[in-house]
């Protein structure tokens, strides 16, 4: 049973029986009012006030909220951001990259801003105010991910009865979406350009990843044995993926393996660098860094005898073969007078992908082929991206329209008037 109490103001028994009310040590200090009532578990929790009617309130409102199955210790809300984030990112059942990525956000954008603040502040305005400086530093899709990760560690007060409402949910709180933009194909020139910048024993990298459109991870997770020059097919079973300071092989991504076309350009490309660079019998731990080894035949090394890595590559080969094609312009000196390159997105690896869809596409080959063969989980999503590449397509359109709803119509002849 919820009752209020007096805290400036007890009742003491005389000796001769009779009851009188008189100050506490405490009259005067603090609030006087004091809500009693009993939690779920049957223990007995309270909250001052300094007025009686507030303290009514409250034990009333605690009393209705454990009836009805909707209590919530009002000492819950005190946890702190930061604590809250790392039991939900401890209890996280992801790729371990996303993991990676979801730890790096919360320290980089989210942990600044509410890392040591109560849960129970956190307003949905304060939400909006934080996404509102963010997008002004930062692309969309790191807003995004670092929205994500606020939302889920609210949620998860939620669940532990920490706060009622997860104020990320407020219908004041917007996210801004990605603007995507319409991917520009190279033309052929550049695409050779590139592949003939490239050292002799990484220049069959750029091929097939031009003739058989694989991600910059899974060219360098490619194995000899993934070949097959019989049946002229290339098989996608693995990536080459960074965990930290730590490399793995992981499956491709979408925990996807597929098996593309191998073009006789690609094929013979291949044959080529095997005959001058032999394979690297490679041991990597599989998707995670303590997971079971596994060996396989890498079509591609780096200079020290090792898997080639991404930031290598891109360093010392992809960039500077983007400066001899005339892509990009020489590389400039720093402040500590090291070379830096100037790029953004639209010269990367993953050019050679959309140069392999284009011709896809002009080839004739459906979406859906397409999306099997680039492995996207949703054709839907590779119609979205490329489907301004489709050729033809509004002279189908115009003629569709013309052929049926605009054809010449037969003429009646009326016999009217006519003996």
């Amino acid at each position: 049973m919820a009752f209020v109490k007096d805290l400036w103001i007890k009742t003491v028994t005389r000796q001769d029986g009779r009851t009188e009310r008189v100050r506490s040590a405490r009259y005067g200090k603090g609030k006087r009012w004091l809500a009693v009532w009993l939690d779920p578990d049957g223990k007995e929790r309270s909250a001052a006030f300094e007025r009686k009617a507030d303290a009514e309130k409250k034990a009333a409102a605690m009393e209705t909220d454990v009836a009805r199955g909707d209590y919530i210790d009002p000492h819950a809300g005190k946890v702190v951001f930061g604590e809250l984030a790392d039991r939900w990112l401890g209890s996280r059942i992801v790729d371990p990259s996303t993991k990676i990525r979801y730890e790096y956000i919360h320290r980089l954008h989210v942990a600044p801003a509410f890392g040591r603040r109560q849960v129970k502040g956190i307003k949905p305005s304060d939400i909006q105010r934080w996404i509102s400086e963010l997008s002004e530093r930062f692309e969309s899709s790191t807003v995004q991910t670092s929205f994500l990760v606020l939302q889920g560690v609210l949620e998860l007060g939620v669940a532990d009865d920490a706060i009622k409402k997860n104020p990320a949910k407020s219908s004041i709180v917007h996210v801004p979406k990605r603007v995507g933009e319409e991917v520009i194909a190279w033309p052929d020139e550049r695409v050779h350009a590139v592949i003939d910048a490239h050292p002799a024993f990484l220049r069959a990298l750029p091929i097939i990843a031009a003739a058989c459109g694989l991600r910059q991870g899974e060219l360098f997770g490619l194995a000899l044995e993934d070949i097959d020059f019989d049946e002229q097919t290339v098989r996608i079973r693995r990536q080459i993926k960074k965990l930290g300071d730590k490399h793995v092989f992981a499956l491709p991504k979408n925990d996807r393996e597929r098996t593309a076309p191998l073009p006789a350009w690609a094929a013979a490309a291949i044959r080529a660098h095997v005959a001058q660079h032999p394979p690297l019998l490679c041991t990597l731990p599989w998707e995670k860094p303590n997971g079971k080894p596994r060996i396989h035949n890498l079509l591609f090394r780096w200079t020290d005898d090792r898997f080639v890595r991404a930031r290598s590559y891109s360093e010392l080969v992809w960039k500077p073969a983007l400066v001899s094609a005339g892509v990009i312009p020489p590389p400039a000196k720093d402040a500590r007078q090291r070379s830096r390159f100037t790029t953004t997105r639209k010269e990367g690896i993953h050019q050679l992908r959309h140069y392999y869809a284009s011709v896809m596409l002009a080839g004739g080959v459906s979406v859906r082929e397409l999306a099997e063969y680039l492995g996207h989980a949703d054709p839907s999503f590779t119609l979205r991206v490329y489907a301004h590449m489709m050729p033809g397509s509004h002279d189908r359109a115009r003629h569709a329209i013309d052929s049926r709803l605009f054809k010449p119509r037969p003429t009646t002849v009326s016999t009217e008037g006519l003996a």
